[in-house]
């Protein structure tokens, strides 16, 4: 489920940062104050964002005509309250596709010739108009109810000084992927709520300020041994500036008990934001330390500053006892042939390669077209990935079109004959979503997308 309502909203994350750095500048207590560019603030948060991801989610249900049916009846929703209605649009976009989807298909063989244009739009838009009906009177006070429950209970955290403890659970499910569900699926639509009333929210910030990721990435890099200790380095540059969480999950993993650092400076953090008015005024999207800027309140930008390498601090130095305590030649588990790959994705030179246009190669019993690699949200390692593996193919010289794409896309984005590259924990869901599209495409499950090891295996299969 969170990972379905990641879906919805990632897509549209760089209108969220548009609108964000709108209000930042020119809100009455904005970097440049100005009443009339103010206006187009708030009508972007109250129409056009959850109109785009209503149509967004209704598109992952049925396409282009689920996404048009969403927006429409979203309208119900959005006019019949005064609150923000993204938590509403999440809802009613894809359940509108569904009910669209379910017309359709009571209609399918039975619309004589010459007049399937009429049925599909009549169907359309009567369908959509009892929706935005019933979204008006029926959904708008279950889901005005719901927000405030949630509301309430983010209130009750940080009235009682609690908030830190939101770490103990965000934290962990950071760890294990789950990064992209936990923001955009929970913490983003709530935020978006807070930021309309108080200009700002501290949500934002409870998962995708990275500052504690990071400092687990120079404990690596200064307490690690071995080739974990070479490999963090490049790890650590690529959170900072690019704010990819997932380079440095794999450290965690190799070695859990340094998740009591990444905890511990998530805890500080979030302490420091909640006690001196800390907050963002739109979503962190990548967590790069530079998109925390941006987006920083002019009242925040101090706090927001100092919680972030407060917490980079304290993660490395708690992560960094654990480390040094460790007695071990190596970091037992570690999958670090990252070193040679973070070295090949152009930390230190460019290591991006133009597609190369598609063409079938042939080893060990397969015959693949394209190179597919799916990740949740299909913006981040995903994206890595697949500049690791056109390095390779090229240096290879396989001619091979290599692309990525998120899990929910799947259906759109691969066609027979791709073979998709995913992680493990995610491989079911990919293999759940070619079933469900009637796909019978190959997998290749990796621990992680930056497996450079596992891509060699891979080149030489195709060899």
């Amino acid at each position: 489920m969170g990972a379905f309502l990641s879906s919805e909203v990632m897509p549209n994350i760089g209108v969220f940062i548009g609108w964000g750095v709108l209000a930042a500048l020119f809100i009455p207590t904005g970097w440049l104050p100005n009443e009339t560019l103010n206006q187009l603030v708030s009508p972007t948060m109250k129409y056009l964002m959850p109109l785009l991801i209503a149509y967004t989610g209704g598109s992952n249900v049925y396409g282009r005509r689920g996404g048009v049916i969403g927006a429409f009846a979203t309208m119900g929703v959005i006019l019949g309250t005064d609150i923000n209605m993204l938590a509403g649009a999440m809802f009613m976009g894809p359940f509108a596709a569904w009910c669209i989807k379910k017309v359709d298909k009571l209609f399918e063989g039975r619309v004589k010739p010459g007049l399937e244009m009429m049925v599909n739009n009549f169907s359309l838009g009567l369908v959509g108009a009892v929706l935005m009906v019933i979204g008006f009177f029926a959904f708008v006070p279950i889901i005005e109810g719901l927000i405030t429950v949630f509301s309430a209970a983010i209130n009750a955290l940080i009235s009682r000084g609690l908030l830190p403890l939101m770490a103990f659970f965000v934290q962990p499910g950071k760890v294990l992927f789950l990064n992209n569900a936990i923001n955009h699926g929970i913490m983003i639509p709530l935020g978006v709520e807070q930021a309309a009333e108080t200009g700002k929210s501290i949500l934002f910030m409870l998962e995708a300020n990275n500052g504690c990721v990071l400092g687990v990435a120079l404990a690596f890099a200064i307490f690690g041994k071995g080739t974990a200790k070479k490999a963090a380095p490049g790890a650590a540059f690529i959170n900072f500036f690019g704010g990819i969480g997932e380079v440095v999950y794999p450290f965690v993993l190799s070695k859990p008990v340094t998740l009591i650092g990444q905890i511990a400076g998530s805890f500080v953090s979030i302490l420091i934001i909640q006690n001196f008015g800390g907050g963002t005024v739109a979503a962190i999207s990548p967590g790069s330390f530079f998109a925390l800027v941006a987006v920083s309140a002019k009242s925040s930008l101090v706090v927001n500053v100092i919680s972030y390498f407060a917490g980079m601090i304290t993660s490395c130095l708690v992560a960094g006892f654990f480390l040094k305590m460790d007695k071990s030649e190596e970091v037992a588990g570690a999958n670090f042939s990252m070193e040679k790959t973070l070295s090949e994705m152009g930390v230190t030179g460019n290591a991006a390669v133009q597609p190369i246009a598609a063409a079938a190669a042939h080893g060990a019993g397969m015959t693949i077209s394209r190179i597919v690699f799916a990740c949740d949200a299909g913006m981040g390692s995903s994206v890595m990935g697949e500049s690791i593996m056109k390095t390779k193919l090229n240096k290879a010289m396989l001619s091979m079109e290599v692309v990525h794409t998120s899990v929910a896309s799947i259906g759109e984005n691969v066609r027979e004959g791709d073979l998709i590259v995913t992680t493990k924990p995610l491989e079911d869901r990919v293999r759940s979503m070619l079933e469900t599209n009637q796909m019978k495409n190959q997998v290749f499950p990796v621990e992680n997308l930056l497996d450079n090891e596992a891509y060699d295996r891979l080149i030489k299969m195709l060899l």
